[in-house]
């Protein structure tokens, strides 16, 4: 099944080790980690656009902020930066079930597409796995494609890895 931005939908399943791929042209990085918290507080940190700056080392800023809580249809306006460039994303929340699973649907600049995947298990009272997936199509055909494997692959892992070391910090050390 096809999502309205181009992506297609894909079945909910556990992230494995971090992993970037681009089959197709689409680039994919899945991360995951074990916090030691419960998964509401995960679910609270995570699902809260104004705590992005705390652990997602990408993140300029949010704005335009549609809902709170979020709710499927809520949407924000983002600025990430990577690699010394800035750039906006308006996020719509395309699917959610609190506190296991949330599905991002993104617009970036030159017709580029993202869907980010939030997948959490384990005991209520922890500890809690979080897994990370984020599916890019980048803009400009073949020739992006090809820039993608440089910019996206090692970068959006890193980053990726990074962040989520950073939200199991914030939560083991506020907890």
């Amino acid at each position: 099944m096809w999502s309205r931005t181009g992506l297609k939908r894909c079945p909910r399943r556990p992230a494995a080790a971090p992993v970037v791929s681009v089959p197709g042209g689409m680039s994919t990085v899945h991360a995951q980690i074990e916090i030691n918290a419960p998964a509401q507080r995960v679910w609270d940190t995570v699902m809260d656009p104004y705590h992005l700056k705390d652990w997602v080392t990408i993140h300029k800023s949010v704005s335009q902020v549609s809902d709170s809580p979020l709710r499927r249809g809520s949407t924000m306006q983002q600025v990430l930066h990577i690699r010394g460039v800035s750039f906006h994303v308006h996020w719509t929340l395309t699917d959610v079930s609190s506190p296991q699973h949330a599905e991002w649907e993104g617009q970036g600049p030159a017709h580029s597409v993202a869907r980010i995947r939030y997948e959490l298990s384990g005991d209520s009272e922890g500890p809690t796995r979080f897994a990370y997936t984020n599916e890019f199509i980048p803009p400009g055909g073949k020739l992006g494609n090809v820039a993608s494997r440089f910019i996206v692959g090692a970068t959006s892992e890193r980053e990726a890895n990074n962040s989520l070391a950073r939200l199991k910090a914030l939560l083991e050390r506020s907890g």
